[in-house]
């Protein structure tokens, strides 16, 4: 018989997660203000909010940690994380940063100014958040098949071409200091971008001499469904995929809680030296110095552990079998997801979950506590409350998707974690009828409100 498939490492260490009463749970939530990110993670028994520094380090890492170079210049673990990342990107000129939105906040303080458009496939929350705190605007050029979660598209995360040109033709070149393509992206169900398409972002941009960014917090994951999927790649190695795919790019942010499988920190990496030496004055004033940038030396050794590990196929193949693993038992069961399933989560339709909850009372974030309710599972919402408010008009805005993530923490928890995981959906979805009620909002932030807004119900 054909052998079953098998995670090619082995468990080392454990640690003991707490199993709470649904009582507890509805109390701790109200204290909360029904914002799962105020949760303590000892009221958490399977924490799916994020996917960002939440999973294990390999003994390969650890053992790279244990040689970290604690000097404040110049130090040897920088100089083995610079020689890693221009190995798998091509870009020689690396800053590191505590984690991926202080890469943006350093870049973008050179890049952007106010009246600034900036082009993409739907911009995560901290990318959006740092573009619009400077007076910009971030606008979306994904392909429409992204917000069809029944369509089969291979490549989700693609820009379209048309959309993307438009935005070049209707604002001067001055205006437009970037076009940034998010791998995999995010906000439409971690969804990859074909190498077809990158190329074909990179030939249109160069023509009106717009630069190519990457964010690149799931460059890895991105990868693996370009070998997987895309017609000429499965003889490549993740390796030489990367290679090329960043070939297509002027520079990248990282956060490299991701795809670095480190707990903390990111990086910006360059091909223009000029652009380099004024990120440099920017990560001096906000992180610290250029071979530093607010890591650790430990923490920069690890991470070039990481990256080497990240960045070969069964270690991706593993990963996302996870994600597929759990998503597929959501689909037998007839819960509606985002399709295909994307790299690092699972992304549930909430519109189509609760079609009693109003928009306004916050469908997804609604799911999100019914399901920590139920089973002391936390997810996070994507959806009205992450989309924020227009900065000019102060309204909602209302995404086309409304989506629960359940992001899989690396190399953390088990099969048996994801059969637990779609028991407790499939049995909030048995009662959807009877969830009729969302949440309003009590008090929120000028930005970025889905980490800190308290909510009370509707």
């Amino acid at each position: 018989m054909k052998l079953p498939y098998a995670e090619p490492f082995r468990i080392k260490m454990v640690e003991e997660i707490y199993q709470s009463t649904q009582e507890q749970r509805e109390e701790w939530l109200k204290n909360a203000n029904y914002n799962l990110f105020n949760l303590r993670s000892s009221h958490v028994f399977i924490d799916l909010l994020t996917d960002s520094g939440t999973g294990a380090m390999s003994d390969k890492q650890w053992g790279a940690l244990m040689i970290g170079d604690e000097s404040y210049a110049g130090s040897r673990s920088f100089d083995a994380l610079q020689q890693t990342v221009e190995n798998i990107t091509g870009f020689p000129y690396l800053l590191p940063t505590h984690q991926g939105r202080a890469a943006e906040n350093v870049l973008f303080s050179v890049l952007v100014k106010e009246g600034d458009v900036v082009p993409g496939n739907s911009h995560f929350d901290t990318t959006k958040g740092h573009i619009e705190f400077r007076k910009a605007h971030a606008i979306d050029c994904t392909i429409d098949e992204a917000f069809d979660i029944n369509d089969l598209h291979p490549f989700k995360g693609n820009l379209d071409l048309e959309k993307l040109e438009a935005v070049y033709r209707s604002h001067p070149k001055e205006q437009i200091p970037f076009c940034l393509i998010t791998i995999t992206c995010n906000s439409s169900g971690g969804q990859p971008v074909s190498l077809e398409n990158i190329k074909a972002v990179k030939e249109l941009s160069d023509q009106y001499g717009i630069p190519v960014l990457f964010d690149s917090a799931r460059f890895a994951e991105n990868a693996y469904f370009i070998k997987k999927r895309e017609k000429g790649q499965q003889h490549k190695t993740i390796k030489e995929i990367c290679k090329e795919l960043f070939s297509y790019g002027d520079g990248m942010t990282m956060s490299s809680k991701k795809d670095g499988l480190v707990n903390i920190g990111g990086f910006i990496a360059l091909k223009n030296r000029e652009i380099f030496e004024q990120a440099s004055n920017f990560t001096i004033i906000y992180e610290g110095f250029i071979t530093y940038g607010g890591m650790a030396g430990r923490d920069m050794s690890a991470l070039a552990a990481g990256l080497d590990e990240a960045t070969e196929f069964p270690y991706l193949e593993s990963r996302i079998s996870q994600v597929e693993y759990l998503g597929n038992k959501l689909m037998e069961a007839g819960i509606p997801v985002q399709k295909p399933i994307g790299g690092h989560a699972v992304f549930i339709d909430a519109l189509n979950f609760l079609p009693n909850i109003k928009r306004e009372e916050f469908p997804a974030q609604t799911l999100a506590i019914e399901l920590y309710k139920e089973a002391g599972i936390r997810g996070v919402e994507i959806g009205t409350l992450l989309a924020d408010r227009d900065p000019e008009t102060r309204e909602n805005r209302y995404p086309k998707l409304e989506l629960l993530r359940l992001a899989i923490p690396r190399r953390t928890y088990t099969n048996n974690h994801m059969d637990y995981v779609a028991a407790a959906v499939k049995n909030v979805f048995e009662r959807r009828n009877d969830i009729t009620k969302g949440y309003k909002i009590k008090r929120e932030p000028a930005i970025l409100r889905h980490f800190t807004v308290q909510l009370d119900r509707a």
